[in-house]
């Protein structure tokens, strides 16, 4: 029977890194509203409606969740941004998990969380509402998953397949969540050809993870439709249709995003090199390094991860849509574990080669008390084990440092904690319409009105145009949605700079200059007069907003 006295601070390592990581980026939370995608995932999982392609189910009732649980916190904006700081210390503990079930050593493991925790784009992710922290948490509990079923396939359990059936579930919910998840279906497929190469052969155990997928991802996918058909007061396109739905599902519009998927590799390369520098500072040098000995000590979990690393980073090279940093999210804790695993074999290779005997025999409580991989020899003597820690200890201090050091600078960059911009602009832009007003507005702007409108339920007499709503509800031009209103209601435009100026050859626009600086609304006073006398126009010039990415 192992020894259990080290289960408290096993239980203990991720508890703490999480809470670490929880406090990083509370430090640098939006304070509420936010522009483009923020603004729209912190008005719709309050309400419980569906997002733009691919719908986001997942996140959308997580959200819906969160938004009750953390009432007490505030606003539901603040709620959502503070989701997402949940996420990343969800994150953070599920990465010392993993290293630690790869390695048997939780101060190693600790570092790798820390790290994490502490790389700019994860750190910056947890400040603000978006799902893709959400991928970033069932990233890693998906190989918290997949290393499980491993380490117990290989132990003879007869429980073990159980991990699979729960890996293929957890895929289910990604596939619910964010569209990067059909990049992980080749490494999983060699990684579990690797582990099992009979699996083909064993038909129930396919059968039950066929299952759990489709059941799962299916049953997530219903809040589509059904919400839509319930009236939800946020449904972006028309999912209650068949051809609506599979518009939805697919992100038809953005077909097209992908160019060049195969030309330019070197520069592309290149970028990957400076976005690993940017991340890990000096310790982007010993990426390959310790890859290299993550393949040699454990090579499945290699084959899973570079295969998850080389796909995802393939495509984040190549699509031009959004802001690309987020969807290396998945790399950065891929190239963290790496580090962390590396580490954890560097000292079990020099706690060995010292004379120190075994690191524990598997399911033993290792060195510093967390269990020890399959494979790993028996337990070292009291001086060995007391070495073991010691040495683990620096190389998570080596792993932890760059990043420490650099966190006030990174802080200072990635801070968000006094950005109002959007709840303010929102607040004037309401207040300053005339009742029962049109806005056309554009989706950037679009997202902080229905915020307010739908989630906080202000100016319910004012109706919101984006162009989504355009296309969707047969509206036209946004010329066609000012001459079908302007004679009935006040009509407001919130439009790029380029469009206002070919609007105003056939209206006249009153510019209301916004005092927050990001964006003005213009007020339609009428048709412009024929050709020769034209009014002048009241436009003013104003720099283009500063989106939150």
């Amino acid at each position: 029977m192992p020894r259990t006295h080290g289960r408290p601070w096993s239980a203990a390592a991720p508890a703490l890194v999480g809470a670490i990581a929880f406090v990083l980026a509370r430090g640098v939370l939006l304070p509420g509203q936010g522009f483009w995608d923020t603004g729209e995932f912190q008005a719709v999982p309050p309400v419980f409606g569906t997002a733009h392609p691919t719908g986001y189910p997942s996140y959308v009732l997580l959200g819906w969740l969160a938004s009750i649980v953390l009432s007490p916190a505030g606003e539901a904006a603040l709620r959502m941004n503070l989701l997402s700081a949940v996420l990343l210390a969800t994150a953070a503990g599920l990465t010392v998990v993993l290293v630690r079930q790869l390695t048997g050593r939780s101060v190693v493991a600790l570092g790798a969380g820390l790290l994490l925790a502490l790389t700019p784009i994860p750190w910056r992710m947890g400040g603000f509402a978006d799902p893709h922290t959400l991928h970033l948490a069932l990233v890693a509990a998906l190989l918290v998953l997949l290393v499980g079923w491993e380490r117990r396939r290989r132990a003879g359990s007869p429980r073990a397949d159980r991990w699979l059936v729960a890996s293929a579930a957890l895929y289910g919910v990604m596939l619910g969540n964010h569209t990067l998840t059909i990049l992980l279906a080749p490494g999983i497929a060699f990684f579990v050809v690797a582990v099992e190469p009979r699996i083909l052969l064993r038909r129930r155990l396919v059968a039950l993870c066929v299952g759990a997928l489709l059941g799962t991802t299916a049953a997530l996918y219903l809040e589509l439709p059904i919400r839509a058909a319930m009236g939800a007061p946020l449904v972006y396109g028309h999912p209650n249709s068949w051809d609506g739905f599979w518009y939805v599902v697919l992100a038809e519009q953005f077909r097209g995003d992908l160019v060049d998927p195969i030309g330019d590799l070197g520069r592309k390369v290149g970028d990957l090199a400076k976005i690993a520098g940017a991340q890990l500072g000096v310790l982007a040098a010993a990426v390959p390094a310790a890859f290299l000995l993550t393949a040699v000590r454990r090579p499945r979990f290699a084959l899973l991860t570079v295969t998850w690393l080389g796909v995802t980073c393939w495509f984040a090279a190549s699509y031009t849509n959004a802001a690309i940093d987020r969807y290396y999210l998945g790399p950065v804790l891929i190239v963290v574990a790496w580090l962390g695993v590396a580490s954890g074999i560097l000292v079990e290779i020099l706690v060995s080669r010292a004379g120190g005997g075994d690191a524990g025999g598997p399911g033993a409580p290792g060195p510093d008390g967390g269990p020890v991989p399959d494979g790993a020899p028996s337990r070292p003597d009291g001086d060995a084990r007391l070495a073991a820690i010691a040495l683990a200890a620096v190389l998570a201090a080596l792993m932890v440092l760059p990043a420490a050091l650099a966190a006030p600078a990174t802080a200072s960059r990635i801070d968000m904690s006094r950005d109002t911009r959007a709840a303010d602009w929102s607040r004037w832009a309401l207040q300053t319409m005339d009742a029962d007003a049109v806005v056309v507005s554009w989706w950037s702007f679009s997202t902080p009105l229905w915020y307010r409108t739908s989630v906080l339920g202000e100016r319910p007499d004012i109706r919101i145009v984006d162009d989504r709503d355009r296309l969707d509800s047969g509206l036209g031009s946004v010329d066609d949605v000012i001459r079908a209103n302007v004679n009935a209601r006040p009509v407001y435009l919130v439009r790029k700079s380029a469009e206002i100026g070919t609007l105003e050859a056939s209206w006249v626009l009153e510019a209301i200059p916004d005092p927050t600086g990001l964006e003005p609304l213009y007020r339609v006073a009428g048709p412009q007069p024929a050709a020769g006398r034209a009014a002048p126009s009241a436009t003013v010039q104003v720099p283009p907003a500063t989106m939150l990415p």
